[in-house]
């Protein structure tokens, strides 16, 4: 595992890190990061998209005949609509 050694520096009230860009390419980072704090370190990780990968699983639901709705269609108009509701 390489290491590299960097300063932390002033930003604004707050004191932080500077990544080179290589790096960042390198590990594709965008505008957000993963922080995990261990017992002795903390990792620095892309942040990945929540949705990531989920226009291929509802690809493949649609394919398999899986993305129907499960609940029947709600009557629009109950008998207490029909009867008791006035405006």
């Amino acid at each position: 595992m390489n290491s590299i050694k960097v300063k932390i520096i002033r930003i604004g009230n707050s004191k932080g890190i500077r990544l080179s860009k290589s790096l960042i390419e390198q590990y594709n980072m965008k505008d957000e990061l993963l922080l995990e704090m261990k017992k002795d370190s903390i990792v620095i990780r892309p942040a990945k998209n929540a949705r990531a990968g989920w226009e291929k699983s509802f690809e493949k639901m649609r394919l398999q005949g899986d993305d129907v709705l499960l609940d029947k269609e709600p009557e629009l108009e109950s008998e207490w609509d029909k009867e008791e509701w006035q405006w």
